[in-house]
């Protein structure tokens, strides 16, 4: 058996050092996460870069900047979220969030979807560059 040495010289890329987050900085991740869900378009919008990228079942699609708040104002506040299946994964200043959802709110059907948000530690501070949600049954 041969062992191919193109792995051997491959570059040490940053995307090669994938790491992860320490407790601390996960809790606080996965609290602004869950603040996304139950805490209204106004908070949402705190925690979200200026030209951020949404992507929602269709309708609405792909959002990228003030689109994104005028779908989300309607379609915030969800009275319960669980995340399950959590994961992070860490790259230098991102961070990536993927996990299961299942939340609730009145008068709606339980909306379930596997969910991804991209996280930018700017200056000290996460804000999420992206979102992404696929509706599952």
């Amino acid at each position: 058996m041969t062992v191919s040495t193109a792995t051997e010289r491959r570059p040490a890329h940053a995307a090669h050092k994938s790491g992860t987050l320490s407790p601390h900085e996960q809790g606080i991740l996965w609290d602004m996460e869950e603040h996304f869900w139950t805490s209204g378009a106004e908070n949402a919008r705190a925690t979200t870069a200026t030209n951020a990228v949404m992507v929602f079942p269709y309708p609405p699609g792909i959002l990228q900047g003030d689109q994104i708040w005028t779908h989300l104002r309607e379609r915030t506040g969800w009275r319960t979220v669980v995340m399950a299946e959590r994961r992070v994964t860490r790259c230098r200043d991102i961070a990536i969030l993927t996990y299961r959802v299942s939340a609730e709110k009145p008068d709606v059907p339980i909306y379930k979807a596997l969910c991804a948000s991209t996280y930018l530690n700017d200056d000290d501070r996460w804000l999420r560059i992206s979102h992404q949600q696929t509706a599952v049954n």
